[in-house]
């Protein structure tokens, strides 16, 4: 029988083995922080020298508003609305239609990247590498290769966007469709239905719920991309905010920048809400 003086003992090495792995775990982050700070010239002092300037570059954004003038001060700050509410216009097309591509070819692949689900075992490992190389490379590179290959627009825009949620909703499409219930697939098999018959009316109605949810967060991502993306000629409101603060037009900043912010903020909550009816009505209908 073990006495009690034992297991204190093994308690009191087995925290101390405990506590030399945080530290050592600690360390190595330390060390990773130290290395990193120097290959990426990380200068504190200057850092904590020109933080002023980070400040008063903000200030100068912040627009002069008086209670005595306060409508020809808003009309001044957002003279040029009409333009900016176009590009705004633009940048949530080319948002919505990347994420409506990027989608369908994502719920495409999935059940192909799916492990249990592909119809060979090399398609599968294929479409998941494709999948990776859509969403590896940044959407800011895609888009200058599309500028540079169809030209300055929209039509960049949304290529570069749709390719990279294709490999972002793969991956997770792909993940949901593995956790089907075999069981449903093995009804639909057992009528002599083909693969695609399969996918279609055994794991689609599983994980449709899913991957709608998926698409609508995705299309809140995609709509803030959309936004930068027009600094290098990709079309959407991002070129009207490159031009002003490549002029210095800081009260034009600030202006865009909180128009993309309501923005988001309500496409965000509508969302959300659409998310949790999708998700409460699939609630329901499991628990009937």
């Amino acid at each position: 029988m073990t006495s009690a003086a034992q297991v204190e003992t093994a308690f009191r090495a087995a925290r101390r083995a405990r506590m030399g792995q945080t530290a050592l775990i600690v360390l190595a982050i330390l060390v990773t922080a130290a290395i990193s700070a120097d290959l990426g010239e990380v200068d504190l002092a200057r850092l904590w020298a020109r933080m002023d300037r980070f400040g008063s570059y903000f200030g100068k954004m912040v627009p002069v508003l008086s209670l005595e003038t306060f409508a020809a001060d808003m009309a001044h700050w957002f003279r040029r609305f009409d333009r900016w509410f176009a590009g705004l216009i633009d940048t949530i097309l080319i948002a919505f239609y990347a994420t409506v591509f990027g989608t369908a070819f994502a719920v495409a692949g999935a059940f192909v990247a799916a492990r249990n689900l592909a119809p060979a075992p090399w398609a599968s490992t294929l479409m998941r590498r494709v999948f990776e190389f859509a969403r590896t490379v940044p959407e800011l590179v895609f888009a200058v290769l599309f500028v540079f290959s169809f030209g300055i627009g929209p039509m960049a825009g949304v290529m570069a966007i749709g390719l990279h949620t294709m490999g972002a909703l793969g991956k997770l499409f792909g993940e949901v469709a593995e956790a089907t219930d075999p069981d449903a697939l093995r009804g639909v098999r057992s009528t002599g239905a083909s693969w695609m018959q399969v996918m279609r009316y055994g794991a689609l109605p599983q994980v449709a719920p899913a991957f709608v949810s998926y698409g609508l967060l995705r299309f809140e991502i995609n709509v803030r991309s959309a936004s930068v993306l027009g600094f290098v000629g990709a079309g959407g409101i991002g070129q009207d905010l490159y031009t002003a603060i490549k002029s210095f037009h800081y009260t034009d900043i600030s202006a865009i920048a909180l128009m993309l912010i309501v923005t988001v903020a309500l496409i965000d909550q509508i969302s959300e809400f659409l998310r949790h009816r999708i998700i409460g009505a699939e609630a329901l209908r499991a628990t009937a």
